[in-house]
């Protein structure tokens, strides 16, 4: 089994940053991918960004990349988004998550909100 515990959450003004980190215990995420996803208030969960093992990560969309950075320190089975130039429609849920080959371990999310 694998816990993943997210922190880092917050409310910020328009263009402002935060730095979202999950820790997983349990066992080690060895081949694992890590992931982001957030939920808007009425809306279905949707991918941000993730991030193999090897390093290799990917995103949502331009507008994202362009913002984020999803970053992994293997060593502490930590995973981090850092989200920079924050705007209100980034308000969400935050949640991180593991897979092999199905997004199978998920953490309970973090708040980020964002106003005007």
């Amino acid at each position: 089994q694998v816990q993943l515990v997210e922190s880092g959450g917050g409310s910020v003004q328009t263009g402002g940053s935060l730095r979202l980190s999950c820790v997983a215990s349990g066992r080690a995420l060895t081949d694992y991918t890590m992931g982001w996803f957030r939920q808007a208030p009425g809306k279905e969960r949707e991918f941000v960004a993730s991030m193999a093992w090897s390093g290799a990560s990917s995103y949502s969309t331009d507008d994202v990349k362009g913002r984020f950075t999803i970053s992994r320190d293997n060593a502490k089975n930590t995973v981090y988004l850092q989200m920079n130039s924050l705007k209100p429609e980034d308000t969400a849920v935050y949640y991180c998550a593991a897979r092999r080959v199905l997004w199978r371990y998920w953490g309970q999310g973090t708040q980020v909100t964002v106003s005007s």
